[in-house]
C-alpha cells in the first residue's frame, strides 16, 4: 500500500486523518502495531538531503519515559516481548527541516511534556516548519489525561508506551488521575481488563487497562474533532492537571498558529462554560473583525440591548418587544458574553448565533473587561455615525460595562448616553419599553431596503475586509426575505445569496467576476490547466492566498477555468499539500 497522510476533518490545529504505511489508521491514533512493520518506511529507506544529516536522529529500540527505573524497563521487556518500537527518523523541535516524509517524530518530547510553554513552542515550531499534510508523532508520552490536549495542539500519532509502563509500575490511569493500584478499592472502568474481581487484578491487567483507556480517549477526541467541539471538551478536561491548563492558555497566545487553522464557520455550537472561552479563536476573531471591519451605515441613534437565549436574537420574545418599541428608529446592537457586541446586521454570522452561555445573572470581572473593551473599540470606530447612544440594559453587568466605557471615553466627541431601564428594572418591563420608545421620539425610520442593503455590505466587510461592502455592493437591489436575501445588480443579475445558517455570502459566477474586478481583497486559488467539477484537489492547486481560511468564499482561477466555491483548507495548506480536497466548487465555467 502506498504510504501517505491525508487530512479528512479539522478542528483548529487538531485533525482527523488517514495514515497509510503497511496498513491504514485513522488519526489521532496509536501506531505501535503499524510502526512494528513499517520502520523502514519511516527512516531507513529515506534519502536524506545532503547537509541535513544532523537533523535526523534514531530513537532507541524501546522508548521509555524519562526517569523510568531500570528494573521496570527489564520487567516490561519480559512481560511484553511482542511490543516493539522500530527505529524512526525524528527531528528536534530546536532544529526542524522538511525531510519529504509523511510523518515526523519529535526527539525531545520527554523534556517538554509537562511544561506548558515548552510544549507549545515545540509543537508550533515543528508544525510551522513541516508540510501541512504530514503527521506529527509524539512517542512515549501519551496518557488518557493528556492526549486530548496534545491532539488539540496538533499532534497526530502516539504510542502506548507511557500508559503501559505506568501500568507495570502499578499506576491505574484515567482521564483525570493516575491512581496507585493499591489505593483502589474498586475499578472505575468496565473495559475487558477490568472485568474481574479487584483482588485478581494484576499489574499486567493494569497495563492493559491503561492502553484501553488511552484508546477510548482517542476515540472521544476523534469524534470531537469531527463534530468541531474538541475545544469545548478540552476546557473541562485540561483542568484535571495544572500543566495542561497552562498549555491550553499558552496555545491561546499563539494567535497566528491557531487562527490560520480555525474555520471561519462550523455547525457546532460553542459552549461558553468557562473563562477560557473568551480566549477562543472564534471569539477573538469575531471581536476583532467587528471592531476593525464593521462600519455602521445607519444615521439613527445606537441602541444597546442585552442578548437573548434564543438565536438569532431577532427571533427572541425580548428582542421582538425591543423592535416594537424602536420601530426601526434606532440601530440595534446586542451586548453579550462571550461574543462582545453584535450589530443587528451580523446577528446570524458565525459565531453570533452559534453559542450558548452559562446564565447566572452575574458577570465575572473577566467578562466585564472583555465586553467593555470590545464596546469601547466599536464606539471609537463608529461613534461619529451615531447622534447619541441609548443604553436599554439592566443593572446586572450590562450597565456597569456601558458606564465603564462612558467614564473612560476619550473620543473627540462626547459620548451622550441615555439609560432607559430604571434602577432595579427589567428591559421588557412596560416602563422600560415606554422609556425606550420615548428616547427615540422624533427619529426617522429606516426602510426594509436600507436594512437589507446594509446587512449585505456588513457581511461583506466582515468576511472580505474593511470597505468590501461598498466596493462590491454599492449599486444593488435585494430580493427574497431576510435572512434569505438575494443580491442582484441593477440589471437584475444575481450576484450573491445570504446563507442564514452561517450569516455568510454565497457568490454566483457573476458575483465572483465583480469581486475579482473590484478594488477589494480577493481570496484566490490558482489552479492548473483543468476544469474542476465538484471539488479541487490539492495537487491541482498552483498557489493560494495565505489569508484564506477553511469556510471562506474563494475564487478559483486557472488557464482553462474560472469558478467560485468554499475553502476546505487554509491557504498555505492548499499551496503545499499533495493530497486532500482544497476547495468545493459551486459554479464553474470553461474559458
Amino acid at each position: 500500500m502506498t504510504e501517505y497522510f491525508e487530512v479528512h476533518a479539522r478542528d483548529g490545529a487538531a485533525r482527523v486523518g488517514e495514515l497509510r504505511l503497511e496498513s491504514a489508521r485513522t488519526t489521532p491514533a496509536l501506531v505501535d502495531d503499524i510502526l512494528e512493520d513499517a520502520g523502514s518506511l519511516w527512516a531507513a529507506d529515506r534519502e536524506v538531503p545532503a547537509g541535513d544529516e544532523s537533523t535526523l536522529t534514531v530513537l532507541p529500540h524501546r522508548a521509555f519515559p524519562g526517569g523510568t527505573a531500570p528494573e521496570v524497563q527489564e520487567s516490561f521487556a519480559v512481560d511484553y516481548p511482542d511490543v516493539d518500537y522500530p527505529s524512526v527518523a525524528v527531528v528536534s523541535s530546536e532544529s526542524v527541516d522538511d525531510q519529504g516524509t509523511d510523518a515526523y517524530a519529535v526527539s525531545n518530547v520527554q523534556s517538554i511534556v509537562g511544561h506548558g510553554a515548552a510544549l507549545v513552542e515545540a509543537v508550533v515550531s515543528v508544525r510551522e516548519a513541516i508540510p501541512a499534510d504530514t503527521a506529527l508523532y509524539f512517542s512515549g508520552v501519551a496518557t488518557p489525561r493528556n492526549v486530548a490536549l496534545l491532539a488539540y495542539a496538533g499532534v497526530d500519532l502516539f504510542d502506548a508506551t507511557a500508559a503501559v509502563i505506568r501500568g507495570t509500575e502499578g499506576r491505574y490511569l484515567t482521564t483525570d488521575e493516575a491512581y496507585f493500584l493499591e489505593d483502589l478499592e474498586e475499578l472505575p472502568c468496565s473495559c475487558p481488563a477490568c472485568q474481574q474481581p479487584r483482588k485478581a487484578f494484576s499489574r499486567e491487567d493494569c497495563a492493559e487497562h491503561n492502553r484501553n483507556a488511552l484508546e477510548a480517549e482517542l476515540g472521544i477526541v476523534r469524534q470531537r474533532i469531527r463534530d468541531g467541539r474538541l475545544r469545548d471538551y478540552l476546557e473541562g478536561q485540561a483542568r484535571q492537571d495544572q500543566w495542561l491548563t497552562a498549555a491550553m492558555r499558552e496555545l491561546d497566545s499563539q494567535w497566528s498558529y491557531l487562527e490560520e487553522r480555525t474555520p471561519i464557520l462550523r455547525d457546532a455550537q460553542i459552549d461558553a462554560a468557562s473563562e477560557e472561552t473568551l480566549r477562543r479563536v472564534e471569539i477573538q476573531r469575531y471581536a476583532d473583525r467587528v471592531t476593525t471591519r464593521y462600519r455602521n451605515r445607519f444615521r439613527n441613534p445606537l441602541v444597546l440591548v442585552p442578548c437573548s437565549a434564543a438565536k438569532p436574537y431577532s427571533e427572541s420574545q425580548s428582542h421582538r418587544q425591543f423592535h416594537d418599541a424602536i420601530q426601526w428608529r434606532g440601530h440595534l446592537v446586542s451586548m453579550t458574553s462571550p461574543i462582545g457586541v453584535v450589530p443587528q446586521e451580523l446577528e446570524t454570522t458565525y459565531p453570533a448565533q452559534h453559542y450558548d452561555t452559562v446564565v447566572t445573572g452575574r458577570w465575572s470581572e473577566d467578562e466585564k473587561q472583555f465586553v467593555s473593551e470590545v464596546l469601547r473599540r466599536y464606539l471609537e470606530r463608529n461613534a461619529e455615525s451615531y447622534p447619541y447612544v441609548v443604553a436599554h440594559v439592566p443593572d446586572e453587568g450590562y450597565r456597569d460595562i456601558v458606564s465603564r466605557v462612558e467614564e473612560s471615553w476619550t473620543g473627540e466627541e462626547d459620548l451622550d448616553v441615555t439609560y432607559t431601564v430604571p434602577e432595579g428594572g427589567h428591559p421588557t418591563d412596560d416602563e422600560s419599553l415606554t422609556n425606550l420608545a420615548s428616547a427615540l421620539s422624533g427619529e426617522l425610520k429606516y426602510s426594509k431596503r436600507e436594512r437589507e442593503h446594509n446587512t449585505v455590505r456588513a457581511i461583506a466587510d466582515y468576511l472580505l475586509g474593511d470597505g468590501a461592502g461598498d466596493g462590491l455592493f454599492e449599486e444593488i437591489q435585494t430580493t427574497s426575505r431576510y435572512p434569505k436575501i438575494q443580491v442582484r445588480d441593477r440589471e437584475d443579475t444575481q450576484l450573491a445569496t445570504m446563507v442564514p445558517q452561517y450569516g455568510t455570502l454565497s457568490f454566483t459566477l457573476e458575483g465572483a467576476k465583480r469581486w475579482v474586478e473590484a478594488d477589494v481583497p480577493t481570496k484566490r486559488v490558482e489552479i492548473d490547466g483543468f476544469v474542476p467539477h465538484g471539488s479541487v484537489l490539492a495537487p491541482g492547486v498552483v498557489d493560494a492566498d495565505e489569508d484564506i481560511r477553511v469556510g471562506d468564499e474563494v475564487v478559483v482561477d486557472g488557464p482553462n477555468a474560472f469558478g467560485v466555491g468554499r475553502a476546505e483548507m487554509f491557504g498555505r495548506e492548499m499551496a503545499e499539500s499533495t493530497r486532500g480536497i482544497a476547495c468545493e466548487i459551486r459554479h464553474v465555467e470553461e474559458k
